[in-house]
């Protein structure tokens, strides 16, 4: 099978003749003045021209800087399977009330784990030469505020199985704990996380075993019903589940100097930790869809702008307002 990634006119999508694409880019200027939304396909269809386009809508992005049609069409066309189960994904949970999103995308991710561009990249992987030590996650209450701050700066605060059980665990006395009116996540070190530890991707390769793992313990589920009291500071790298996770908090500040991006659709799998409820409830399905599948980063000024962060700053604090995301 030949997969394409190409312009593709309104009169296709309307007529169904999709061909094997992996992505189509459609230019709003071309749209006939009696046009009506076309069936989308099951892959990412991507708008170029004026976002205020009355059929911009009808899509599931509008190009725009810092991309390019190149990256997304780079992006979809080497792991078209993980753009087609990403872009669905996108569409199904975006009427989904979060408690019923995750597991969604639980689902989706344990499907694209065991297919075979996941496969490729574990494969072709190189695993580090020293294994960094395993981390911790420090637990201090204060008052009514709960600090948890990764510790794993020399490796970025990759997140590892053990950190994973122990925010989930911390997160419930959160949960548990109504005294407890704030939840400040933290990150030690000159990142605030580079997201999962990459040397434990694979280990689980049984994808109902996987969800039936997430379902349990993903700090996702948690803090997504702690998000009106969580506030995240972002330093230097912030990074696949790393993001996914900051993305639930009602207040997210980060410092001049940090960026951000999802990389998974490059490993052939989709964001995983809760990240495809987190942003695209933060930024847009179209915006997040940007993200995702070119793999790019962005900078703060640009996370600001979107509403990724709420406040660019160089030191944690407390502000009002931000956003935060509906438990459901």
């Amino acid at each position: 099978m030949t997969i394409q990634a190409c312009e593709i006119g309104y009169e296709a999508l309307q007529n169904r003749d999709w061909g094997d694409q992996a992505i189509a880019l459609v230019d709003l200027a071309t749209l006939p003045e009696n046009a009506a939304p076309p069936p989308l396909p099951p892959f990412p269809v991507v708008a170029r021209g004026d976002p205020a386009h009355p059929a911009a809508t009808w899509f599931d992005a509008v190009l725009e800087p810092p991309f390019s049609a190149e990256m997304l069409l780079t992006g979809a066309s080497r792991h078209p399977q993980a753009a087609a189960a990403l872009v669905q994904l996108l569409r199904a949970i975006e009427p989904l009330p979060t408690a019923l999103a995750l597991p969604t995308e639980s689902m989706a991710y344990g499907l694209l784990l065991g297919g075979g561009e996941c496969a490729r990249w574990l494969a072709d992987r190189i695993p580090a030469s020293m294994p960094a030590a395993p981390g911790c996650v420090h637990v201090q209450r204060e008052d009514a505020c709960l600090t948890l701050t990764l510790d794993r700066p020399l490796a970025q605060n990759a997140i590892d199985v053990g950190m994973r059980d122990r925010l989930y665990e911390a997160l419930m006395v959160a949960l548990l704990d109504p005294s407890i009116t704030r939840v400040a996540l933290r990150g030690k070190g000159r990142a605030f996380s580079v997201g999962a530890d990459l040397d434990e991707f694979g280990t689980t390769r049984d994808p109902a075993l996987g969800h039936w793992i997430r379902s349990r313990t993903l700090p996702a589920l948690l803090l997504a019903q702690c998000s009106d009291r969580l506030d995240v500071h972002i330093q230097g790298a912030c990074v696949g589940s790393g993001l996914e996770m900051a993305a639930f908090a009602r207040i997210v500040t980060a410092a001049p100097q940090a960026w951000f991006q999802l990389p998974e659709v490059g490993m052939g799998l989709l964001p995983g930790a809760g990240g495809c409820v987190s942003v695209s409830r933060r930024i847009g399905r179209g915006r997040a869809l940007l993200l995702m599948l070119s793999g790019r980063r962005i900078n703060a000024q640009t996370a600001l702008r979107w509403g990724l962060v709420d406040r660019i700053e160089n030191h944690d604090a407390l502000h009002e307002g931000g956003k935060g995301i509906d438990p459901g």
